[in-house]
């Protein structure tokens, strides 16, 4: 299972994301999971360093499963309107599944 973990700010502000694991729903090459879900992520993180100016870290171990990002800026309306929309995604894939292969939670930092 895919578990994914949302931080957010005070304010409620997306700030970043840890995601940890593998959808295990097919086949490594196969699974069309753990493919949507990457895609929605590394789109996301080009997208914010390609369209903004924020400037954030990123941890990460492919085999693993692993990756960790963060703001280190403050978040923009453009890096805000993205990571939003990141976990937009990943809540379809949750419903989608039912929580079977992902499951998402928040944390207020």
């Amino acid at each position: 299972m895919i578990k994914v973990t949302v931080f957010k700010n005070s304010d409620k502000v997306i700030t970043g994301f840890k995601m940890l694991g593998h959808a295990d729903y097919a086949e490594k090459g196969s699974d069309i999971v753990c493919a949507a879900v990457s895609a929605l992520v590394i789109n996301t993180i080009n997208s914010i360093e390609h369209f903004t100016s924020d400037t954030f870290d990123i941890k990460e171990d492919e085999d693993k499963g692993f990756i960790e990002f963060h703001m280190v800026s403050p978040v923009s309306s453009y890096g805000n309107l993205l990571l939003n929309s990141l976990v937009l995604g990943l809540e379809g894939i949750e419903n989608e599944y039912a929580g079977k292969y992902i499951k998402i939670s928040q944390k207020v930092k």
